[in-house]
């Protein structure tokens, strides 16, 4: 389920950001030769006018191909006015900055959305809440009763004691003045009720192991919801925050790659990511929104970053063309989008081993 979801949610993202490449590079005249979701080998694909949209095997990016963006093909006398390289550098820029733009433009719209839709916040006190399941710790009575991250808890029972739960403080009173018996909690997730029968047991917390607990972690969680012209401000600042922070973020990472210091164990390849995905839809659809935001943010960044082979680093090769210019060598240019791209293939696949590492 997780692995689906992840694909479901990286599909509209890369179509989002390969959207903008295509039709900015339709707006500006040039000659689409291909409209890829995922990396070959194809799978399947059908032409409609002169391009042909194709969907390949390996979902982790896309691509849209435009006649003569890597300067060594040939191309047609009739088509030459229409290729990338012939096109005004302003026109080049535009079309390499449309996927990121799309990107950063999905995640305001999430937001926008969210804000509308009502967004789970923290409760103050006294705030009417739901007492929301936060974490399940692994090996507990909760975890083996199957209650999942996001339940609401409604009550508790245990003999002739039944109460109704609002704070994560009555919860603990409970399990406390309970210890050795059997408690039946009743909670709600995604509109229906469940129970659920677990006794609780010592030795799960490191620095306490003679506490009974159930293993529960919980915080009062309320939904606000926003007006149009609140959600639009909200969503403005929320943006350009989250976006501030992720690049800080990545050049900080990189900054300590160049001196063998990064901690990969705070890094999320694409195994990673699915968990992170099925995480947050356990808590419902605007969680999930919220983190299918972040990723199209996070995807904005990194492609912009000037390193060959990503948009940022063409773009870097179209403003360094209108500094001198002339054209730079195309061969030269090949060469250097090829070790880019295969120094981001190595990157990858540390991340990817580092996935496989965390869940070994």
């Amino acid at each position: 389920m997780n692995i689906t979801l992840f694909i479901a949610v990286l599909f509209v993202l890369i179509l989002v950001h390969e959207l903008g490449h295509f039709l900015t590079a339709k707006w500006t005249k040039m000659k689409v030769e291909e409209f890829a979701i995922g990396f070959p080998p194809r799978l399947f694909s059908w032409r409609r006018g002169e391009t042909v949209f194709s969907l390949n095997l390996l979902p982790i990016g896309g691509f849209v191909k435009i006649l003569g963006e890597n300067g060594v093909d040939e191309i047609p006398a009739e088509d030459k006015a229409r290729s990338f390289s012939s096109r005004p550098r302003l026109h080049q820029a535009i079309v390499l900055v449309a996927g990121v733009t799309m990107n950063i433009l999905t995640a305001w719209l999430i937001f926008f959305a969210v804000g509308m839709i009502g967004q789970p916040t923290l409760a103050t006190e006294g705030e009417p809440a739901d007492l929301t399941v936060i974490e399940v710790v692994e090996g507990s009575p909760a975890e083996k009763a199957g209650i999942p991250l996001g339940a609401v808890i409604l009550k508790a029972s245990a003999g002739d004691d039944a109460r109704e739960l609002k704070t994560p403080e009555e919860l603990t009173d409970f399990v406390t003045d309970h210890q050795t018996e059997e408690i039946t909690l009743t909670y709600r997730y995604r509109d229906e009720a469940n129970t659920a029968a677990l006794t609780p047991s010592r030795g799960l917390i490191a620095d306490d192991t003679e506490r009974m607990i159930i293993g529960l972690s919980t915080v009062p969680v309320t939904v606000v919801k926003e007006g149009p012209l609140q959600a639009l401000v909200s969503a403005t600042k929320r943006t350009s925050d989250s976006l501030v922070a992720i690049t800080v973020g990545i050049f900080s990472l990189l900054a300590s790659a160049f001196t063998f210091s990064a901690d990969l164990s705070q890094v999320a390849g694409p195994i990673g990511i699915a968990g992170l995905v099925g995480d947050a839809a356990e808590f419902g659809i605007t969680s999930l929104l919220i983190f299918v935001a972040m990723i199209s943010l996070n995807l904005a960044v990194i492609n912009l970053l000037p390193i060959p082979a990503l948009d940022g680093g063409r773009l870097l090769f179209v403003i360094a063309e209108a500094i001198i210019r002339r054209p730079l060598d195309p061969i030269w240019m090949s060469r250097v989008n090829f070790v880019g791209f295969s120094l981001l293939i190595v990157l990858m696949i540390a991340v990817t081993y580092n996935d496989i590492v965390k869940l070994v």
